[in-house]
């Protein structure tokens, strides 16, 4: 289903170069907001800024991809010095095929971390990329997300049911 997640990690963190070999992965596209930082932070959190590093140092490409506006991305992504697409309209598959091509990567060497299943996970599917889905830094301080929030529970419940671990 196109909502249920393909893997589930505890953080961005998680995931880890070896996974990423072994599943033929040579390029991120990273979402922002709850998945590298809190909602409308400038600041990354240690174990994130670690975990961006030890991602370059194994070779792997990263894009920044975020549904946010340029004036919130640019700065983000300007401070860890990575390309970055904004205004991504995700779930539609425009941005992250975008950035796919940007890195000079195909699909299948190609993968979305991201925390949101109906933008992150559904825009992985629909541009045929496997999605990373990691569980969100902080509490949503967004009514929509909450909502949306509560409406992925039965697809999370979903992913569990059929063996899936968090990893």
């Amino acid at each position: 289903m196109l909502l249920t997640p393909e893997y589930l990690f505890s953080s961005a963190a998680a995931v880890t170069p070896e996974f990423l070999r072994e599943h033929g992965i040579r390029a991120l596209a990273l979402d922002v907001d709850n998945t590298l930082t809190a909602h409308n932070s400038q600041t990354l959190p240690a174990p994130v800024a670690a975990w961006l590093e030890q991602m370059k140092a194994a070779g792997i490409r990263l894009m920044i991809v975020s549904n946010n506006t340029r004036k919130r991305v640019s700065p983000f992504a300007a401070s860890l010095g990575l390309p970055f697409v904004s205004m991504a309209c995700k779930p539609l598959p425009w941005g992250i095929r975008k950035a796919a091509r940007q890195l000079g990567v195909s699909r299948r060497e190609f993968a979305l971390v991201g925390d949101q299943l109906f933008t992150d996970r559904l825009g992985g599917a629909l541009a045929g990329v496997p999605v990373l889905v990691v569980q969100p830094m902080a509490p949503e301080i967004k009514w929509g997300i909450k909502v949306r929030r509560h409406l992925e529970k039965p697809f999370v419940r979903r992913y569990y049911k059929k063996g899936g671990k968090l990893l």
